[in-house]
């Protein structure tokens, strides 16, 4: 599988670089995409701090720190757990750029309230979380592949704007 990024990895990779930040990921649904994304770039060694595949709510608590209420109350795919996801990933590994991606990348276990192709990213960029609600479509690799894509372009922006600000 090629994953269709536009380049957005190399650029994120080399925003990182540049202005001497760290990554790491917390993946549920993307299954490590993300960060195999980060290291088909040269100089990811420079950027990519840890990365986690956490697919089991038992793995989102061990290593993020999400909270057993929160799973019970809204679930594993939801805004409340993505944040959770990237805040507590930054909490444990001290990256300046965290990520949380959690949903559904189908063909099946969407329900009429979580549609296949409903995903929460999390994206903390030194100490701001912030969640983003996604609609996608299209095959489970098309689900992840966009997710990631959609994940770049987030992270470059917040970048850019960061920089802009200080």
């Amino acid at each position: 599988m090629k994953a269709e990024v536009n380049g957005l990895n190399e650029k994120v990779v080399k925003m990182l670089a540049e202005r001497k930040m760290t990554v790491s990921a917390a993946e549920s649904c993307t299954g490590g995409l993300f960060a195999a994304l980060i290291t088909n770039v040269s100089g990811a060694s420079e950027v990519l701090n840890e990365s986690f595949v956490t697919y089991a709510n038992s793995a989102k608590m061990k290593y993020l720190g999400v909270k057993g209420e929160t799973l019970e109350k809204h679930g594993a795919v939801s805004y409340e757990t993505a944040f959770e996801m990237a805040d507590g990933l930054r909490k444990n590994t001290g990256a300046d750029v965290t990520v949380g991606i959690t949903g559904i990348a189908g063909p099946t276990g969407g329900t009429k309230e979580k549609p296949v192709g409903l995903v929460y990213v999390g994206i903390c960029v030194m100490g701001e979380t912030e969640v983003k609600e996604l609609h996608l479509n299209g095959t489970r690799e098309e689900i992840r592949e966009g997710t990631c894509k959609i994940t770049f372009e987030n992270i470059a922006n917040r970048i850019e704007n960061i920089t802009k600000v200080q």
